[in-house]
């Protein structure tokens, strides 16, 4: 189950990954694919918001990525954790000012990977 869960943070972080590049670097080709919804006119005019909303992106894969990184089991489920809630919470903002699609999209696969996390037995160290 906990193999499971680090596969799962690394591909949301993945995830984070791309959307950070195409918020940051790509937003006018990418971005109208993606949000088929909005007005095509709007993206020209929103680049510098897309990209500072890119960096944040950014962070939540640099941290689900440090997360994976850490060698203690504790501190890798605490901040594993703490990021996964953030992907989480920034899900539920997009579920409510953007689209239901963002919720599936982001929150969906943190929450089973938190879950799965948490549900995972954890290592016991013999002293």
């Amino acid at each position: 189950m906990r193999i499971l869960a680090l596969v799962l943070i690394a591909l949301i972080a993945a995830l984070h990954a791309y959307i950070a590049y195409f918020e940051i670097f790509a937003w006018e080709v990418t971005g109208p694919r993606v949000f088929a919804s909005f007005p095509p006119e709007l993206f020209s005019q929103t680049t510098a918001i897309a990209a500072n909303q890119g960096i944040y992106n950014g962070f939540l894969a640099t941290g689900l990525l440090w997360a994976l990184l850490i060698r203690d089991d504790v501190w890798q489920r605490n901040v594993a954790t703490c990021f996964l809630l953030f992907v989480i919470a920034a899900g539920l903002m997009g579920m409510a000012t953007v689209s239901i699609r963002i919720f599936f999209v982001q929150s969906v696969p943190a929450l089973i990977a938190l879950a799965l996390l948490l549900l995972a037995p954890r290592k016991t160290t013999i002293a």
